[in-house]
């Protein structure tokens, strides 16, 4: 008790915590377009469930690491050389979750611009696997992401429950923004194609970070949010352009 009355009289504290939550806040975007995409392929009744399941298993993963952060430190130490690269697990499932990304977007892109014929004999079946691979798939980048979170929170603060706190706002941010998120990427089809763009992007980040080159996240970031805006741009400019033809 007396070591958090300490911390909470402590400015540098307050100065960590408030930097931790923004980073991991900024972190978890990565993670909330992913889910978003992923859960909106649902039938409509499953969707919000689907996504409280996600970010759940978010904050439990990331909690989780947290209550072992010396492993976690370990899994910068290489363990292994490919090509002249020493790589440590870290990196092995930076890579891992990056290459993942990319096949997923890709297969994502490739099923908008020539969506498969639906069977509606297996209609049901096909709801139970699609839920069941969604759950599987969040799960996976779930832990790519965490881990990533986790590393970043032990390299900002050594105070735990620094860590805890900025961990815990992050995921309820991304637990009361992803209804709004998934509906605005639902409602709007041209904005699924920037967000698999995004992914392409991220993915591609990962598999750099594993093999050791720094990606500076700003340039990622300001990359994401020009795009973003440049969107924003176009879906007011079509609503305004289907407002004045309704009008007419």
């Amino acid at each position: 008790m007396e070591y958090l009355l300490q911390l909470a009289a402590s400015p540098a504290a307050w100065v960590a915590l408030s930097t931790l939550i923004v980073m991991e806040i900024v972190l978890g975007i990565d993670n909330l377009i992913f889910i978003s995409i992923l859960t909106n392929k649902l039938p409509l009744k499953n969707r919000q469930k689907a996504r409280r399941i996600g970010i759940g298993m978010a904050l439990i993963l990331r909690l989780g690491l947290l209550s072992t952060i010396a492993f976690i430190v370990q899994l910068t130490a290489p363990v292994i050389e490919i090509l002249g690269h020493a790589l440590s697990w870290k990196d092995m499932i930076l890579i891992a979750g990056g290459l993942f990304l990319l096949w997923k977007a890709t297969s994502e892109i490739h099923h908008s611009m020539d969506p498969a014929p639906e069977d509606p004999k297996s209609a049901t079946s096909t709801v139970t696997l699609g839920f069941a691979a969604a759950i599987g798939q969040i799960l996976m980048l779930d832990m790519v992401f965490s881990i990533d979170s986790i590393i970043t929170a032990v390299g900002m603060t050594e105070h735990l429950p620094i860590m805890v706190i900025a961990v815990v706002v992050s995921v309820l941010v991304m637990l009361f923004a992803a209804d709004p998120l998934a509906k605005f990427i639902n409602d709007n089809p041209t904005v699924v194609m920037l967000a698999l763009g995004f992914l392409i992007m991220i993915g591609m980040t990962l598999i750099a970070e594993g093999f050791g080159a720094h990606v500076p996240k700003g340039y990622v970031y300001a990359a994401m949010a020009f795009s973003a805006t440049v969107e924003v741009l176009n879906i007011l400019r079509r609503n305004r352009h289907q407002r004045l033809a309704a009008e007419a």
